[in-house]
């Protein structure tokens, strides 16, 4: 199907472009993730991969002929405000995604005595993303998580929860009237880093100054390890994931 979607989208250039392009519009329509009158709201950092993210997007959803609107929200905090985000407003306008910027003190927020950390910060900044989605009359929240993170969120809930539990590729709320989206889910990071040098994105890239040593960085080097980084190995894990009785990457 998504071949079939990509022929009738005309030509598709080649290298790392043109496999993000393929594999994000394989994984939108394999999942479902976009229908016709979608309202999306893609969550961008000012980091790489949702960067890309909203460039794939931009670069097929007329050829997708479903009439969805994509805008881009950016939250700054007290502690990382994006050096580089006049950039990537300026980006986002040349894609044709309007950009709103959200302050959010999220240090500001911790009680007496609580530390800074990873959870936190997304748990602040989540809860955000979700009250502007719905005020703004949004039905989908696009995120930029890839294959590496789905794999990597599912063996650390393994090894430190004791739980089979992995990053949806669409999840759908109950308590709000929106559905989550990860247009990045067949996608290797490495691919991602690919694209984004290609496109250009990687120079006006911001990283995190709290995620540099993170769990997840730990168990990114373990899982390397394991897999010998093998995209194929990795793929066969995304697929055992959604195999069997239980689907861990269904909503």
């Amino acid at each position: 199907m998504a071949d079939r979607f990509l022929r009738r989208a005309g030509s598709i250039p080649g290298g790392a472009g043109g496999i993000v392009r393929r594999l994000s519009a394989r994984a939108v329509l394999e999942k479902q993730l976009i229908k016709d009158g979608d309202r999306i709201l893609i969550a961008v950092s000012g980091g790489k991969d949702s960067t890309v993210l909203a460039w794939a997007l931009s670069s097929f959803r007329r050829s997708l002929k479903t009439g969805c609107d994509l805008e881009a929200l950016h939250i700054s905090s007290d502690f990382c405000a994006c050096c580089k985000k006049t950039v990537l407003a300026a980006r986002l306008e040349s894609w044709g995604i309007p950009f709103t910027d959200l302050f959010v003190p999220v240090i500001g927020r911790l009680k007496p005595g609580r530390k800074m950390n990873c959870y936190w910060c997304s748990t602040q900044r989540r809860a955000e993303l979700l009250k502007y989605a719905v005020q703004g009359g949004f039905n989908k929240i696009a995120l930029g998580h890839h294959l590496d993170d789905i794999i990597e969120t599912f063996f650390m809930n393994l090894c430190a929860q004791g739980k089979l539990l992995a990053m949806p590729v669409k999840l759908r709320y109950r308590k709000y009237p929106l559905t989550l989206i990860r247009p990045l889910a067949y996608l290797e990071e490495r691919q991602i880093i690919a694209c984004a040098e290609e496109q250009g994105i990687l120079r006006g890239a911001c990283t995190c100054p709290y995620g540099i040593n993170s769990q997840r960085g730990d168990m990114r080097k373990k899982l390397a390890d394991f897999t010998g980084n093998s995209g194929a190995v990795k793929r066969r894990i995304l697929a055992a994931l959604s195999s069997g009785k239980t689907d861990l990457l269904a909503e």
